[in-house]
């Protein structure tokens, strides 16, 4: 059977218009064939169970270039960016995630729960005794770059610089010369940065990448680059959209925002159906190196496919009331930092900022509101990412 073929355009559009389109495609078929960006044709997947099944199935390899290799950057450009565990299968990704493991385990994230709600602490009270703000701008964005950087040891001096180039990076409709020049000013600025790290190492997880290799674990200067490329953009850009997204969320379901404010506890699960809910991930690209049957769909081998992680977590055929925020679901298994060996490593320091940015910033803001119908607010125009680019609120 050929699915219709759809145009991936849709998937560059505000939420509102991806979550109808979305829920048109799992109302007829699971995976659907559809126009990329490039003019070539490419596949689709929306349901839930085959996009599970797309996530660890090892004929699809992980492909983060944009589709249709749109970006055409240099050769050293495209090695010092893409060579990283998202892009490689076992072996290499088994030795890639392992030297990064150590970071995010549990130990590691519950002593940097202090800081954390320091450094949100801080951004409220910066944020207190104004009438309106953006919280993209006064929270979301400014609180996970800044614990990310102290984690990964990269001056703060440089976030905002850092922010510019991984939202140009993860942006979908940019000329191409844009693309070129942040991924090439970034890729400068992490090597010279690594090279500071060789030479005077420090109690950060950049000076221990910089030095791999004395245990046995190498490192190529490609993939060191890559995995930082990685860190930086994976590790902040998800959690902007997650406390964005979050907030939005909750004040358009009052009734939603009411039940967690009775029970704080309900935080956690809060977190998670909010994932679910508006994921801040849009989708995960791969590539097919054989045929791969999807569904009843067969997908031919040299294929680009896009798994919809927005799509499966609002398929109803796994979620009943699936486009209902309900923040006790109990039974949600949700998509929203991938499936199999590539879910996503920071997912635990994701929730974590997210749960302590949304608690206290409920807390600290009994009245806050939208200060913009919903339905006028600017989503980021990326295949990859799903989030607001503003979001003013008054804060009471």
């Amino acid at each position: 059977m050929t699915p219709a073929l759809t145009s991936v355009e849709f998937l560059l559009a505000d939420a509102p218009r991806r979550h109808a389109e979305n829920s048109r495609l799992n109302g007829t078929e699971q995976v659907h064939q559809i126009t990329l960006l490039s003019g070539e044709n490419g596949w689709l997947v929306t349901g839930y169970e085959a996009a599970r099944q797309a996530l660890t199935d090892p004929r699809l390899h992980g492909r983060t270039g944009a589709v249709g290799d749109r970006r055409r950057l240099p050769e050293d450009v495209q090695l010092g960016m893409n060579s990283h565990m998202l892009n490689r299968e076992p072996p290499d990704h088994t030795r890639l995630r392992r030297l990064i493991s150590a970071a995010f385990t549990r130990r590691r994230l519950e002593q940097l729960r202090p800081r954390i709600q320091t450094i949100t602490d801080r951004l409220l009270d910066a944020m207190a005794g104004r009438d309106q703000v953006d919280l993209i701008e006064a929270l979301a964005l400014p609180l996970p770059i800044r614990v990310l950087c102290e984690l990964v040891g990269i001056p703060q001096r440089d976030t905002g610089a850092i922010h510019r180039w991984t939202e140009t990076l993860t942006a979908s409709a940019l000329p191409l010369d844009q693309l070129d020049a942040a991924a090439t000013e970034m890729l400068d600025y992490v090597r010279s940065l690594l090279a500071d790290k060789r030479r005077a190492p420090g109690d950060d997880m950049l000076s221990a990448l910089a030095v791999a290799g004395q245990d046995g674990d190498q490192l190529t200067g490609p993939e060191l680059t890559s995995m930082v490329f990685l860190l930086l953009i994976a590790g902040h850009e998800t959690t902007v959209n997650l406390i964005g997204n979050a907030t939005l969320a909750l004040l358009t379901h009052p009734a939603e925002l009411a039940r967690l404010r009775a029970h704080p506890e309900l935080l956690p699960s809060a977190v998670e159906e909010v994932l679910r809910y508006e994921s801040p991930v849009q989708a995960a690209l791969r590539h097919s190196t054989q045929p791969v049957e999807l569904a009843g769909v067969t997908i031919p081998a040299g294929s680009v496919v896009i798994v919809s992680l927005l799509a499966a977590n609002r398929d109803p055929a796994r979620f009943p009331g699936a486009d209902r925020l309900e923040l006790p679901r109990a039974d949600n298994p949700h998509l929203a930092f991938g499936h199999g060996i590539h879910h996503c490593l920071g997912a635990p320091l994701a929730r974590l900022d997210g749960a302590i940015a949304i608690g206290s910033l409920l807390g600290r803001f009994p009245r806050l509101e939208l200060a913009a119908p919903a339905g006028a607010l600017r989503w980021r125009v990326s295949l990859v990412m799903h989030g607001l680019a503003e979001l003013p609120v008054r804060l009471g």
